[in-house]
C-alpha cells in the first residue's frame, strides 16, 4: 500500500542502534500484561506487528533481554531501548515498539489485549479489548481492518 510513506527509520534512545522498516504493518496494540508493564516500567507496551522480512537493523548489534526464552525481546546494548520482539512460535513476525520510530506520533492501537491485567486508570483508543489474545482465527478480520482504517503516517 502506497499510504504507508514506506520506508521508516528508527533507533534507540542512544542512537547506536538503528533500524529500517520496509513492509506496511499488519497490526497495531497495545498489551496491558504484567510482563510489558515490567518492561516498559509503564501500564501497558504498544507495538506494530510487521512481517519479519519488513524490519532490517542498519547499525548496531541488538542484543536479546528480558526472559532469554523462546519469545525473544530485543534491546539496545548499550542504552538498552528494548525495540522489537519475535514472538514464540510465529517467526514470519516482529513486533516493533513504535516509539523507536523517528516519526511515531501518527500511532494508534487497533487492538488492545491481556485486558485482565489492565490497570484500572488505563486507557487506550483501542477499538477492540480482548481479556487475553484474540483466538488466532480472529486475527485475519483484525489485520484486513486495521490495512483498511489503521492510522498512518503524517
Amino acid at each position: 500500500m502506497s499510504d504507508w510513506r514506506l520506508p521508516w527509520t528508527g533507533g534507540c534512545r542512544c542512537g547506536r542502534t538503528r533500524l529500517r522498516v520496509t513492509a506496511p504493518p499488519l497490526l497495531a496494540s497495545a498489551c496491558h500484561c504484567r510482563g510489558c508493564q515490567r518492561m516498559t516500567a509503564s501500564a501497558f507496551s504498544l507495538s506494530l506487528t510487521l512481517p519479519s522480512t519488513g524490519l532490517e537493523v542498519t547499525q548496531g548489534e541488538p542484543t536479546i533481554g528480558a526472559l532469554h526464552g523462546p519469545t525473544r525481546h530485543y534491546y539496545c546494548p548499550h542504552c538498552l531501548s528494548w525495540m522489537f520482539t519475535r514472538p514464540e512460535g510465529f517467526d514470519a513476525f516482529v513486533n516493533l515498539r513504535p516509539s523507536v520510530l523517528d516519526d511515531h506520533g501518527w500511532f494508534s492501537p487497533l487492538i488492545e489485549v491481556q485486558t485482565r491485567d489492565k490497570l484500572p486508570w488505563a486507557t487506550t483508543p483501542a477499538v477492540h479489548s480482548f481479556e487475553t489474545e484474540p483466538e488466532i482465527p480472529a486475527y485475519d478480520a483484525l489485520i484486513a481492518e486495521y490495512a483498511e482504517t489503521g492510522a498512518r503516517p503524517g
